[in-house]
């Protein structure tokens, strides 16, 4: 006999769970689906968080890494930056608290905007070892040391223990400390790679990680950090219905010009009108008072009016100076290419892409070129075959430029491909955030950037390739030049040294060295 359920017993089984309960029954979703890749998530987290003070700090970042086996598959991970430090009463919520963080509700540049990122990596950890996190932090004055955990049912900063020094050197900066369950590995997905990525996308940063094969040191290649981007106000073409709802319940402006004026960019008095006139609603009309049908109209009106692209000064690009500079610093090839786009627009988010291209010296000659991708100067390591930058890339007919290529893949050849993805807001596909969705606009820009690249590349491959056909016409030639200079002899009653000499002065060629490619 089946067992029935009245509505009001279904209704009490019906509870609400908090997002730091949801996590924990769901930590594949933040990227510790594996024990390999928890352990590159972690030291992710903290090694991001640090640079993104220090360069908002304006501070040249200087990061500490180690990351030491304790017990079998389980692992201490400190790592310590120089930057402005977290001032006492933020500590707690700023690492054990989902949601928390100061980049919600800005539209700028930034490595991490979700405040999910380290509270994911201490839930990790206490929930694969049970142990807290320890906090190390200073703003220059006094040295507070917290250990944390998360009260996973309210979503709420514990403090199992806080302590306070003096700080005669005036430190600053934040030190964290975690153990967590994990399996090291060398290679292409390895922490040790993670970090030379991070080190060529971040090419003022010094890095020195201390790990199990012994101490690495990723050196500083530039003594200046990118510009600052600066915040931006929404712009009309990537405001979703829902959003709108939300900003005109919550505007301080008194009407509905001003509502279009202030709380968006580009918009301005003459376009707000013509956006209410297409909506055919009054300009003094309050914001709050709009009904579902207006609610639309005044959508579907900022759609249709042509507006400026939205500003650009919220993007920090790399730059092609310090693209080329970065993979200087960590590849060893003979020639380089760095191109910056001009910025674009998808969704009413602009967008920068950025290519960088290392070729020839000790990159392999038979294997498909390496690709590193980067969103907003983050290297992305897992789902390749997922991301639209490898799509693009792919797309692009690199036969064209000089390599073998099957069709849809990587070109084979010595060659390394950096592509960089610049915005406000990163489509990425999922949490982990290893991906970029394939808009239409982005992948355009990817190609026309590639291509950009190619040709600046193709011309220098032509020009080796020639030089080496050179070359070997010479050394074929300076074979028979005793033989030639002897037959001139005999024709010239001239010495035949004397002629050889000429004929080898002759024969002197430029040799062509590598070099940097910028736009």
């Amino acid at each position: 006999m089946s067992v029935t359920i009245t509505a009001e017993e279904l209704g009490e089984k019906i509870k609400e769970i908090s997002i730091a309960e949801f996590f924990e029954k769901n930590k594949h979703l933040l990227g510790y689906e594996n024990p390999t890749r928890a352990l590159i998530t972690v030291v992710k987290e903290a090694v991001e968080n640090s640079l993104d003070a220090c360069e908002e700090a304006g501070i040249l970042p200087d990061i500490f890494v180690s990351l030491k086996e304790v017990a079998p598959d389980r692992f201490k991970i400190i790592v310590e930056d120089n930057g402005p430090g977290i001032i006492e009463s933020k500590v707690p919520v700023a690492f054990a608290k989902f949601l928390v963080g100061s980049k919600f509700y800005r539209l700028r540049q930034s490595r991490g905007i979700q405040g999910i990122g380290i509270h994911g990596a201490v839930l990790y950890s206490q929930l694969t070892t049970g142990k807290p996190v320890k906090v190390i932090s200073s703003t220059g004055k006094d040295i507070h040391e917290f250990e944390l955990m998360i009260d996973v049912l309210k979503n709420e900063p514990k403090i199992i223990s806080h302590k306070k020094e003096k700080n005669p050197k005036k430190w600053h900066g934040v030190r964290v400390e975690l153990e967590v369950e994990g399996k090291y590995v060398r290679g292409s997905q390895s922490v040790t790679e993670y970090l030379k990525q991070t080190a060529i996308a971040n090419p003022f940063a010094k890095i020195v990680f201390d790990g199990p094969d012994g101490k690495v040191v990723f050196e500083r290649g530039a003594k200046e950090l990118p510009k600052q981007p600066k915040e931006i106000k929404p712009h009309p073409y990537g405001v979703e219905l829902g959003i709108l709802r939300r900003m005109l319940s919550t505007t301080k402006a008194r009407n509905l010009i001003g509502f279009l004026t202030s709380e968006f960019s580009r918009v301005g008095r003459t376009s707000a009108e013509q956006i209410c006139r297409l909506a055919r609603l009054e300009i003094n009309k309050k914001p709050h008072e709009l009904d579902h049908e207006e609610l639309e109209r005044l959508h579907k009106a900022m759609q249709m009016v042509k507006l400026k692209l939205p500003p650009t000064d919220c993007l920090s690009p790399l730059g092609e100076n310090l693209i080329t500079e970065g993979l200087k610093k960590e590849l060893d090839a003979e020639y380089f290419v760095g191109v910056t786009r001009p910025p674009s627009v998808y969704r009413g988010y602009p967008f920068v892409v950025e290519i960088g291209l290392a070729y020839g010296g000790n990159l392999p000659v038979d294997k498909p070129a390496k690709l590193y991708r980067f969103a907003n100067k983050i290297p992305l390591l897992y789902n390749q075959s997922g991301c639209a930058l490898t799509e693009s890339v792919c797309e692009v007919d690199w036969r064209r430029y000089g390599f073998s290529q099957s069709e849809g893949s990587l070109p084979v050849g010595p060659l390394a491909i950096l592509v960089h993805f610049v915005s406000v807001w990163v489509p990425f596909t999922s949490e982990g955030k290893q991906a970029i969705a394939n808009y239409p606009e982005i992948m355009k820009e990817v190609k026309l950037a590639l291509q950009d690249a190619g040709r600046k590349l193709a011309k220098y491959v032509r020009k080796i390739k020639m030089i080496k056909e050179r070359e070997l016409r010479r050394n074929i030639f300076e074979r028979y030049l005793p033989i030639v200079a002897e037959s001139l002899a005999e024709l010239t009653n001239r010495k035949a040294e004397e002629i050889l000499s000429k004929l080898k002065n002759m024969m002197k060629g430029e040799k062509v060295e590598g070099g940097t490619e910028k736009t």
